[in-house]
């Protein structure tokens, strides 16, 4: 099997989704160019049916865009993969995304239907699209809750009626890690054809899991992770592209691999949030503001001996500019040592003692000690000295 794993960007169709946060055409183009430079595989532009805005992003993004397959989505309607063809007509790489719900949840409730139907609808939707465009992502969607004999039998059906791609989404977030596993193991050893297309699993976040259920499905055969950037998307939000990506890179053992450039990972973050006014959370993995910041005393002294005493990834990796210690009342020595030093205020023991007993109380203060205050403690000492008659 391939150590390859494919990542299909779907920041601007299901990471679009979040209310409040919709893209005209011209910031959409934007986001995908930086998703070209990124290297992710798959760009999902849009849901063209949905509305004339989607449709005129995906001709355009079709248009900018020279390296990644361009995907649009579609329900397992004639209707939606017409206008989803019309769409990819300048993409120089196409793929239809199309499918059903494959739970007894969703078909009872949703479609009011059954099994056989539902099974028949997807079948046709496959065979329908095949006939324009060779590249075919199908969704059972709700997978995550679906019978599995009925699954495999899903999905085995419309591999055969021209799918190149399988998607198993974990619509609702619900599947534990185990638990999601298993089910893609079950379908690389249950579907008799699986060999002719590449599993793919989309994974939601409602209980905190997206990540460590794609990595989990990755782990047991799928070789397409459907992520967006900071994890942004429908309710709790989708699998985090920074975070899947750089396990695989950090856990070399995984032997898997990807063809994002993890350099631009920061910067396309940042991009991604201020176009969307989306401000990413600081204790957000990778992409965060305090995700290489180190304000504990004893972590701080740790990472000034040795960088990877607590950090597990270079920030330089993912294309931050470097770690940062934060100066608070947790702080230690070594830190306020360091962080005067390359002020250039060269201190003694006796001197750093004195002021870090002044630098504590003012900590409580302002909670946050930054430049300017250390300047001022130790324009202090240098008061005191010229008292004493002490030059430095």
């Amino acid at each position: 099997m391939s150590d390859k794993v494919h990542i299909f960007d779907t920041t601007l169709r299901d990471g679009e989704q979040v209310p409040g946060c919709q893209l005209n055409t011209r910031e959409k183009i934007e986001v995908a160019l930086a998703l070209e430079e990124l290297g992710v595989d798959i760009i999902e532009a849009g849901f063209p049916i949905s509305s004339p805005g989607d449709f005129t992003s995906i001709v355009e993004i079709s248009k900018a865009v020279s390296n990644p397959t361009i995907c649009a989505l579609t329900r397992a309607i004639k209707g939606d993969i017409d206008v989803a063809v019309e769409s990819l007509k300048y993409a120089k790489r196409k793929r239809i995304h199309t499918g059903i719900g494959a739970s007894d949840m969703h078909i009872q409730y949703k479609f009011n239907s059954t099994r056989e139907e539902v099974l028949e609808r997807g079948v046709s939707a496959v065979k329908y699209a095949k006939q324009f465009v060779e590249d075919i992502e199908f969704y059972a969607e709700d997978a995550g809750r679906a019978d599995l004999p009925f699954l495999a039998q899903m999905i085995e059906a419309v591999i055969a009626a021209g799918a190149t791609v399988v998607n198993i989404p974990d619509t609702t977030g619900y599947c534990l890690p185990w638990e999601y596993g298993a089910k893609i193991k079950y379908l690389k050893e249950n579907v008799k054809n699986i060999d002719k297309a590449i599993i793919s699993v989309h994974c939601h976040n409602d209980l905190g899991l997206a990540t460590a259920n794609s990595v989990s499905g990755v782990m047991n055969g799928a070789r397409q992770i459907e992520c967006t950037i900071n994890g942004i998307g429908e309710r709790a939000g989708n699998t985090s592209l920074e975070e899947v990506v750089m396990i695989m890179k950090s856990h070399k053992e995984l032997a898997l691999n990807t063809g994002v450039n993890s350099q631009r990972i920061y910067p396309t973050s940042r991009l991604v949030s201020r176009l969307m006014r989306m401000r990413v959370q600081p204790n957000k993995a990778i992409v965060g503001d305090n995700a290489f910041a180190h304000s504990s005393g004893i972590h701080q002294d740790g990472f000034l001996k040795h960088r990877e005493t607590y950090e597990v990834i270079d920030p330089h990796d993912v294309g931050v500019a470097d770690s940062s210690i934060v100066l608070t009342a947790r702080s230690g020595r070594a830190a306020l040592k360091h962080r005067m030093e390359n002020l250039g205020y060269i201190i003694n023991k006796e001197e750093l003692d004195e002021i870090y007993q002044d630098y504590l109380v003012l900590a409580d203060e302002v909670k946050v000690v930054n430049d300017d205050h250390l300047g001022v403690l130790y324009q202090k000492i240098e008061i005191k000295k010229e008292n004493a008659g002490i030059k430095s």
